[in-house]
């Protein structure tokens, strides 16, 4: 249930994060679907903003709803349960209730209710970890979310279901192995937001390898300048498809038609040896990308390990308590285990049998 939850719900966040845009091809070449519809690109602005978008919309919208829900859903119910009882009884009746009937009146609460909440929690907290990088606001927007949940959760326990039978439980069981599973996620997919999607590894290569202050090691303001220059490639305008090519050409801007058009990409010019073939500067790029992913994943996972050894689970002065408490629970079984077969022995020699036959 989790995993269909989980890919029902970020299916969309993951499209546009990694897949959007990233295989259109480009212009004269475009890719098309059944070679008849182009694939869908990014804002101009770049995909991180679409990811943005999508995932304010999501921790905005849907937690309200599901907010609205979760206590729409028991009170409507309720209100339901009560107009039968007085159209049976009538209102003098309804009032003369007992409070054990009254409670017993309201609304079950379902067999999977508890495992909703864990999947409701656990589904915000993979929003909230795994495209962190995309959209920081959603660490706060879950707080705020979590503090109106344990309001709302409190009014219906209390006004809203019967009371549950609790039961005892040892911990969260699987729910923590997927709490583990979704930190590691988390870490390898915002190390690609940050080196796929977003800009920020192509102006690091930019400033330090093609820009004003290319070999000096450094890298400010003035070292970024020309950098859109840079991030864009030279088309040539009769090189458009016949069902891609513009509408118009471009005099009534310039007052001659226009021969190039720019476009993101790293590619050579129309008239180089090899038209539209990746340049030095994309090769440079991806590699950037890649050696920024491992080095990412590696120092946060050694972080993370930093922090749980020097910070565990249980303190040592517990983990001494209950180690010495299993000794002594061992320590007594076998002091109560040596003390029956001493007894079992004395009722033999005294019964007159000088062996045992405990053993086989």
């Amino acid at each position: 249930m989790f995993l269909f939850q989980f890919v029902n719900l970020n299916s969309s966040t993951f499209y546009i994060a990694f897949f959007l845009g990233r295989f259109t091809g480009h212009p004269g070449a475009y890719l098309r679907l059944i070679n008849r519809w182009r694939l869908e690109e990014c804002h101009p602005s770049g995909c991180l903003i679409d990811l943005c978008m999508q995932m304010g919309i999501i921790m905005v919208l849907k937690q309200t709803w599901n907010n609205f829900m979760e206590l729409g859903y028991p009170l409507i119910q309720n209100w339901w349960t009560r107009r039968k009882l007085y159209q049976e009884h009538g209102s003098q009746r309804k009032t003369s209730f007992p409070q054990w009937e009254k409670d017993y009146n309201l609304q079950p609460m379902n067999a999977y209710g508890l495992f909703d909440e864990y999947l409701e929690m656990i589904l915000q907290f993979g929003f909230t970890t795994i495209f962190v990088a995309a959209f920081p606001l959603a660490p706060l927007l879950a707080l705020l979310n979590n503090i109106i949940e344990i309001r709302l959760d409190a009014y219906k326990f209390v006004t809203q279901w019967r009371r549950p039978l609790a039961s005892r439980a040892k911990d969260i069981g699987i729910w923590y192995g997927i709490l583990e599973g979704i930190g590691i996620l988390s870490v390898i997919t915002n190390a690609f937001v940050v080196a796929v999607t977003s800009d920020f590894i192509p102006r690091l290569v930019y400033a330090y390898k093609y820009g004003p202050c290319a070999g000096q090691g450094e890298a400010g303001q003035k070292c970024m300048v020309g950098y859109v220059n840079a991030s864009l490639s030279v088309f040539l305008v009769s090189d458009f498809e016949n069902r891609s090519e513009p509408t118009s050409n471009g005099s009534e801007f310039s007052g001659s038609p226009l021969k190039y058009c720019r476009y993101r990409d790293y590619r050579d010019p129309p008239h180089s040896p090899v038209p539209y073939g990746y340049t030095l500067q994309f090769w440079h790029v991806l590699a950037a990308r890649l050696a920024f992913i491992i080095v990412f994943e590696h120092l946060v996972f050694c972080i993370k390990h930093l922090i749980s050894y020097l910070i565990p689970d249980l303190p040592k002065d517990l983990r001494d308590r209950m180690r010495r408490e299993k000794y002594l629970i061992q320590e007594m079984m076998y002091e109560a285990e040596l003390e029956r077969l001493q007894k079992e022995r004395k009722e033999r020699k005294k019964n007159g049998k000088s062996h045992h036959n405990e053993w086989p």
